[in-house]
């Protein structure tokens, strides 16, 4: 009898929420209700994720990230490439050159330099840094380019603007959305060499 009363209350109560219009919001624990193609303003189409052909002499694995076009390619070769959209830095701000992934985090934590809390005073407040999750400006996960053995202090990580993707606003690095720079973390080992033209 209990479970027979158990089993019509689960029925019901889950008809009773099929027809109030409620659902589950995705966003236990922080996670991002929607994919970024899927927000407002969405992404644009052109920078959505896809495999293209792509003629480079980088060997395979390599990450090229063309500034100006605003993509970031994952070579596969024999000339193909899985190319993402990317922001990045403003004017002046990205580095061009070889670099390679010297670290890899997983909701990596945020803290400000000295020179961005110089230019943007608004950021002083984040001096004691913002720890990983979805409120985190890096996103989902981050690669951090390095030359020489030495952290450059630019990434390439997600954002939780996602709408910033083909612009030039950061501070030098290169964001992708979160669902992209997962994408590219699971596949890029550090060591992975980075061309940024």
């Amino acid at each position: 009898m209990d479970s027979e009363i158990t089993r019509r209350s689960l029925i019901l109560g889950s008809l009773a929420l099929l027809t109030s219009g409620c659902t589950s919001t995705g966003r236990e624990w922080g996670a991002p209700r929607f994919s970024a193609y899927n927000m407002h303003p969405p992404v644009d189409r052109r920078y959505r994720r896809q495999r293209v052909r792509y003629d480079t002499s980088q060997p395979a694995g390599t990450i090229v990230v063309d500034t100006s076009q605003r993509f970031l390619y994952a070579v596969e070769g024999n000339g193909w490439a899985t190319r993402y959209g990317v922001g990045i830095g403003e004017e002046g701000r990205t580095v061009k050159g070889m670099a390679t992934i010297g670290r890899k985090a997983d909701w990596p934590a945020w803290t400000p330099t000295d020179d961005m809390m110089r230019r943007k005073p608004r950021l002083v407040k984040y001096a004691g840094g913002v720890p990983g999750g979805p409120n985190n400006p890096l996103g989902a996960r981050a690669l951090y380019l390095y030359r020489g053995g030495q952290d450059t202090m630019l990434r390439l990580h997600g954002t939780n603007e996602p709408w910033s993707i083909g612009t030039a606003v950061s501070s030098g690095c290169i964001r992708l959305t979160n669902d992209d720079i997962i994408h590219l973390y699971e596949r890029t080992p550090v060591g992975t060499t980075v061309l940024v033209m």
